[in-house]
């Protein structure tokens, strides 16, 4: 079978759905998500970005891509909530699943996609633990990242700095941010997710708000501290063999 997924999203969207997207392999699968989720699939025959596909126009201005029709199935986390998009692709052999869990969602988002795609593929009853390959030794270092893709999510940065002061007396501390996180000097700063995962694993510890660099470090198997302040880690805790959970209250505003 020919299999194409489509998978967009933010980073920590996509890792907790690496388990169903592997659940998903065949012996020619083809995925498009996020072009800089790309360089973190290693178990399809081919990956694109969707933004060279020409998906994004699809039922706006343009037909849909006539490379569509040589799958012989579609399994979508795009354009379920698009009526224009499922008209333009209607006909094709599309199952369309919604992106995100619900308010109130009781399991897991890794376990939450997995349960999505039980119906197309036999997926064991584990709990599902997203992984990113990567062969690195460990080094007495770590790493903190206080930002992510919401202000609401992130511990105070000086409470990131105080708690850098007391770790330093045990280990060098590397602050990391990324293109869209606020500057912070002396940052590291790795653009492509792959060699961040590499980096991220090479440390003996990673501390971070709920965000996408977190779940990529909880993937790399790297021991991870990840503070919640505003979502609910039932849901959304990153995953891994060395994963811990710190919830802080947000402080009611005066």
């Amino acid at each position: 079978m020919r299999r194409l997924v489509i998978r967009p999203g933010a980073i920590g969207d996509f890792i907790v759905s690496l388990p169903a997207l592997e659940a998903l392999r065949t012996d020619s699968l083809e995925i498009w998500t996020t072009r800089r989720n790309v360089p973190l699939v290693n178990f399809a025959q081919c990956v694109r970005p969707i933004d060279a596909t020409g998906l994004e126009l699809t039922g706006i201005t343009d037909a849909a891509p006539a490379a569509l029709a040589e799958f012989d199935q579609i399994v979508s986390w795009y354009g379920a909530s698009r009526p224009e998009f499922r008209d333009a692709v209607a006909g094709l052999p599309f199952h369309f699943f919604p992106a995100l869990p619900p308010d109130g969602c009781d399991l897991h988002a890794a376990d939450y996609y997995v349960e999505q795609v039980r119906s197309l593929v036999t997926v064991p009853d584990t709990p599902a633990i997203p992984q990113i390959a990567v062969d690195v030794p460990r080094e007495n270092f770590a790493v903190i990242h206080p930002f992510s893709g919401s202000p609401r999510k992130n511990w105070p940065l000086e409470k990131f700095r105080a708690l850098a002061g007391r770790l330093e007396r045990i280990m060098p501390v590397c602050w990391c941010s990324g293109d869209e996180d606020p500057p912070l000097p002396g940052a590291v700063r790795i653009p492509d997710l792959l060699d961040l995962a590499r980096w991220l694993a090479s440390a003996r510890l990673y501390i971070g708000n709920d965000s996408g660099i977190t779940h990529l470090a909880a993937a790399a198997g790297t021991p991870v501290l990840a503070i919640f302040r505003a979502t609910d880690p039932r849901v959304w805790a990153p995953r891994g063999p060395h994963v811990r959970v710190m919830e802080v209250k947000m402080e009611p505003k005066a």
